[in-house]
């Protein structure tokens, strides 16, 4: 695993009954070194007086080709903070404001394809898994962890895509962590990759959070939320799943519902969060 250093000074403001009702503060822009890497995120806080809750999120795929929409960070962070959350947004290696820092995850698996056809995909794929996204996300976390003004014993992690995978395999690395809420996870690599279909079974079987699992119904597929959340309940373990209506026209578009849609999951993931995020 890359050794990370994290540092960064902020100020934050705090969570209250009405947070909603408020206007968010701009986001900070903090770095995290991970290794040879110095990433970039974006880090929104509620208004008043800690300690908060504190998520870190970890975004989907992207490659050169398919780069992330800039406004993406800007569709969660001020809602998160509505509610009360210290939110990190954090760019990983190649992506978005770390654009130049390392390679894109997209692009590593694309080359992959093509030199090697789906098994060089998937083999790629899990290798960024487990080792450099992996502690990119780590090292998200203990940044968060390191600031004063967050409540230490409540944070929770949550992921979109490919971030939602990573989401899982921190949630059962981290015992610390009280919550994960996952978006499409695996959604469009499920079917074609029987490792990864065993790593993340292993993952919730490990993990000591309750996980929320979200699918739109025109997601890529539906099947990862469905058998992680079946394997949660035979071994009994807290969760969730939720399955949406469609979202736009395309699988695209519903894989993408965390961005598109807020209203439509909202209510149901600040639930689960204040249910389990209790002092």
């Amino acid at each position: 695993m890359l050794r990370f250093l994290v540092g960064v000074a902020l100020v934050f403001g705090a969570i209250s009954r009405s947070a909603a009702a408020q206007r968010s503060i701009p986001p900070d822009t903090i770095s995290v070194t991970v290794g040879s890497l110095t990433l970039r995120g974006l880090l929104w806080r509620p208004r008043g007086t800690g300690p908060f809750p504190a998520v870190l999120f970890n975004h989907g795929s992207y490659s050169t080709a398919d780069p992330m929409p800039e406004n993406e960070p800007g569709v969660l962070g001020p809602v998160f903070a509505r509610h009360g959350f210290v939110f990190l947004f954090l760019f990983r290696q190649g992506i978005g404001l770390s654009l130049g820092q390392g390679t894109a995850d997209g692009d590593l698996m694309a080359r992959a394809l093509a030199a090697e056809g789906i098994g060089g995909r998937n083999r790629v794929q899990l290798q960024l898994l487990e080792n450099e996204e992996f502690d990119e996300a780590l090292a998200g976390l203990a940044l968060l962890r390191s600031l004063p003004e967050v409540d230490v014993h409540r944070v929770a992690v949550v992921g979109h895509s490919f971030g939602g995978s990573i989401t899982l395999l921190v949630a059962a690395r981290d015992t610390a962590v009280r919550a994960a809420v996952v978006f499409g996870a695996a959604a469009a690599s499920w079917s074609q990759s029987p490792t990864l279909r065993a790593r993340l079974l292993a993952a919730v079987g490990r993990t000591r959070a309750p996980v929320l699992f979200i699918h739109a119904a025109n997601d890529y597929s539906l099947a990862p939320g469905k058998a992680l959340a079946s394997e949660m309940q035979r071994l009994r373990k807290p969760h969730g799943l939720k399955l949406y209506s469609a979202i736009g026209r395309e699988s695209r578009d519903g894989h993408n519902l965390v961005y598109r849609s807020v209203s439509t999951w909202e209510r149901d993931v600040f639930g689960f969060l204040a249910a389990h995020l209790q002092r």
